[in-house]
């Protein structure tokens, strides 16, 4: 239980209000700030205006998916006020206090750096990576179905990059009934590709791979799916990157080629907001039972 713990949560999106019921759940304080849009009651949470005084007892900081933007800024999808994140803020946080995102842009990271404060960024876990793939994957091949005119079933797929995202990608395709690529760097993904029934191939060899595909994926967030890869692509071809912003397909160039090419990170959010929202849930309300837990002792 989270009795006692004052957790204080600010903006975000649908997943926010899996977390903030799982917190209340646990018996924790509960104040949010930008949910005056929202039309259902957050049961348990307590509503209030942003302000300074809201960190200043804060056991931890919940900020949505992406922290804040680069000038602190902290999207709030069921509010039209401004919620800005400065050293003014953070200041406020008493030491032992954490601070949780999805991941944290530079602007985040130094803020907590200089005032000393913990921060930690849930979608770097294995766990949550691995369990955000599920949805992930289903929403790339909702896109897929969305974007072309044959069925999953029987189509020739790429999936570059066997991570965790990749895998999960690579393995419900091959349950569709796809002839499934796998895009490798190192031998022992090669292996397990070819234990788990894909066909894989070395990166050095992409542009010699993507001669009859239907569909490629990537998960790779540095440029890989090039000019010279685009313009060996079949012009049927649908590209869907998942890698973060901006991603790794030269986009320009499948535009000019008048191939179809899109960017889609953040699907979990987007297409499954309440399945995604209770994996956040569940791993923040784990981790901030110990963070307390360990206070407890060191007292």
């Amino acid at each position: 239980m989270l009795t006692g713990v004052q957790v204080v949560l600010l903006g975000g999106d649908a997943r926010q209000l899996e977390v903030i019921r799982k917190l209340t759940e646990l018996d924790a304080s509960v104040t949010v700030a930008g949910f005056d849009q929202l039309r259902t009651p957050l049961d348990g949470a307590i509503q209030a205006e942003y302000s300074q005084e809201l960190f200043q007892s804060a056991d931890a900081l919940i900020l949505p998916a992406v922290g804040t933007d680069d000038d602190g800024k902290i999207m709030t999808v069921f509010s039209d006020q401004e919620l800005i994140l400065t050293s003014q803020e953070v200041s406020k946080l008493p030491k032992h206090s954490t601070v949780y995102a999805g991941m944290a842009k530079p602007y985040l990271r130094e803020l907590c750096g200089k005032h000393g404060i913990a921060l930690v960024e849930l979608f770097d876990r294995d766990d949550v990576a691995i369990y955000n793939s599920i949805p992930t994957a289903e929403g790339a091949i909702m896109m897929a179905i969305q974007n072309t005119d044959i069925t999953i079933h029987g189509s020739s797929s790429m999936v570059l990059g066997i991570g965790r995202t990749g895998l999960t990608l690579a393995r419900t395709l091959q349950g569709l009934g796809a002839k499934v690529k796998v895009g490798i760097r190192k031998e022992e993904h090669y292996a397990r590709a070819y234990e788990m029934g894909f066909e894989p191939f070395y990166l050095k060899d992409l542009i010699r791979q993507v001669g009859n595909i239907d569909l490629l994926f990537n998960t790779i967030p540095t440029m890989i799916v090039t000019a010279q890869i685009i313009a060996n692509l079949p012009s049927r071809a649908v590209i869907i990157d998942l890698a973060s912003k901006p991603g790794g397909t030269d986009f320009r160039f499948a535009e000019k080629r008048g191939i179809k090419a899109l960017l889609a990170p953040g699907l979990p959010g987007i297409v499954a907001p309440k399945t995604a929202g209770r994996i956040i849930a569940e791993v923040l309300s784990r981790l901030i039972m110990e963070e307390t837990s360990k206070r407890g002792n060191a007292q």
